[in-house]
Order: C-alpha cells, then structure tokens, then sequence
C-alpha cells in the first residue's frame, strides 16, 4: 500500500487528536475501495429503478472492511470457494470505484473486460488500451461520463427452524427466538438522463446484517424421542430455498444439513444469485471464481438451480455434508 504519510516529521506532530481520527477514517474508508467488488455480469440496461433488479450480496467470508489484495490471493491459495492455483485476479477501477475480476489465463486489458463481462460505453475513457498487457498488479481504469455512486438497502427474509423437543408436551410448541430480517447493502455505479436510470454496475455488495432464525420448540413430551440428525426442521424461504431443499433431501442427507445449508449460505451471500464478495467470489455458493460453477450448467450467472447444483457438489466433495461446511465457516469465516 502507498505511503501516505508527510515527508516533514513536524508536520505530523502538529496533527490533533480529532485531524488523527479523521485521517484514520479516510485511509479506512481507502482501504475499502482498494478491495472493493467482483466484477459480474452486473451491467445491465434498466427502465426502471435498480430497486426493481434485485440486489446482490457480499459474503461474510471476510470482513468488509479488511479486505485487500492480499487477502484475495489468500482467499484463493486457501481454495475458498474452489479457487486454485491456476486463478488470478485484475483491479478494475470505473470512476474511482474499484472491482475484481477473477479468472484463469488473462492476458490484455481486453480479456479482463470480457472476463468482467464489462462493456465499454460511448465516451468512457480507458487506460492503459485494451492491448496492454496485464498481471495482478495491473489496475485498469474507466472514466465514465453522468454517473453518479448509488446506496440502497434491502431485506433478507428470517427462517424459521423447528427443534423437537421432550420438554414440552407433544403437539404443542413455544417460540425460543424471534425472527428478524437482516440487511444487505448494495453500492452501484448509476448512470441516468433525467429521472431514468440509464445503467448500473454494483460494486460493493454485502450481507450488513445477518438474518436471526425464528426458532420455534416443538413438543415431543411422552411421545417416542427424536431420532439423532432429525431434531430440527427449517421451513425454505424463497424459491432458491425450496429448490436446494430438494436437492440437499435427494442427496440422501437429513433436515438437520438442510438447516446448516441455510445458515451457511444466508451468511455467505443470503441466498442471491448475483451475489458478489470483494474477494472475487459469486453467486449462492460463493464460487471463486464465478466461472467454475459452468461446469454445472451455462446459466451459471442467473440460474439459481445450476449454484446450488455446484455448490453442493463442491460441499460435499471437500466437507462431505452442509454441516461439515458451516463448521469450517464458522471457524475460520471461509469454507
């Protein structure tokens, strides 16, 4: 990272106690930009709000405000995600606002851009040109004309899981914790002529708060005890839930991994299908790169079904069950 002290050390002395904390907040503030955003397919032409085109999410795999270069290639030398070796990374900076693009095999500012599924727009300026070569150091800047950075908020709906249990009399239930909706933040690139917005490209994107479950106790008092691995059920919320449940049941595996799937996937990305983390991962399962998941199906950017196929091959070919992932995820904030 650049230097950005003062060269004359009076000039340091001088600071006060309050110019110290604004200085702290803006290299803060820096460090979150510098690490900022995968770059998707996330360009898109809308007629309406971007409200109306969904959000995506960050995955809590890292903290938002730590990540940087380094923690990307950490992220992929970790093989969080299905990273390996073979995959790399570019900065893509479009009006100051930065973005990664990760793949495999880069090799202009062209390819990157392709990769990024960016398209460059009439009158935005580039460099270096598209023929530049590049590594990961590289930082390709866009300058884009009437655009303006855009933050908005949006619900992530609460489950609610049932857990069986003798000390209440069969058939009747009681509420352990209520339910609450989490929050997620979306940062975008607008750009708009007069009260319609023209495009825009989501830069940062994160799970700000984590939803609560609603855990309700069901009774099984002087009935037959519950059978180990089936003493909690978690009702699907949302069509992407309901499609994995079926899946996760097809597997052979019982509610209780459908439970931690949940948990682990409304952590990682809350359950959206654009979804995108700063280190570069993508979509439901937070694949690292995006791109992995076309072995699963080509509509691996939109299609909640292709995700969630991939990631539960990914889970259980490195974990063995959903359970096993959320225990790495809860250990070390990456699985």
């Amino acid at each position: 990272m650049a230097n950005h002290r003062r060269g004359r050390m009076s000039a340091v002395k001088a600071l006060t106690r309050r110019q110290w904390l604004r200085l702290a907040a803006g290299v803060t503030v820096l460090g979150m930009v510098v690490g900022a955003g995968f770059v998707s397919r996330d360009f898109y032409t809308s007629t309406e709000s971007s409200a109306n085109s969904g959000v995506t999410s960050y995955s809590a795999t890292q903290d938002r405000d730590t990540v940087s270069r380094g923690s990307t290639r950490q992220a992929i030398r970790n093989g969080a995600g299905g990273a390996n070796a073979n995959t790399s990374y570019v900065n893509v900076q479009i009006n100051g606002k930065n973005k990664v693009v990760l793949g495999t095999g880069f090799t202009d500012v062209k390819s990157v851009l392709e990769a990024g599924d960016i398209t460059l727009q009439p009158g935005d300026q580039i460099n270096p040109s598209l023929t530049t070569r590049v590594n990961e150091k590289t930082v390709i800047r866009i300058d884009r004309a009437d655009a303006q950075v855009k933050t908005e908020e949006s619900p992530i709906p609460f489950n609610t899981i049932e857990e069986k249990t003798s000390s209440l009399p069969a058939g009747t239930t009681k509420v352990k914790t209520e339910g609450q909706n989490g929050v997620m933040e979306t940062t975008s690139l607008v750009t708009a002529a007069g009260n319609k917005n023209l495009t825009s490209n989501i830069f940062a994107s994160f799970v700000k708060t984590v939803p609560v479950d609603k855990v309700v106790l069901v009774g099984t008092g002087g009935g037959t005890p519950a059978q180990a691995g089936s003493t909690s059920t978690t009702v699907p919320v949302g069509e992407a839930q309901s499609i994995a449940h079926g899946l996760v049941t097809s597997r052979g595996w019982g509610e209780d991994q459908f439970t931690c799937l949940v948990q682990l996937w409304n952590k990682e990305s809350g359950w959206r299908t654009n979804a995108s983390n700063p280190s570069g991962a993508y979509g439901i399962p937070q694949a690292l790169p995006g791109s992995k998941m076309a072995s699963a199906g080509p509509n691996w950017q939109t299609d909640a079904h292709t995700q969630i196929v991939w990631g539960l091959g990914y889970i259980q070919g490195r974990y063995g069950n959903p359970c096993g992932a959320w225990a790495q995820s809860q250990a070390t904030n990456w699985y």
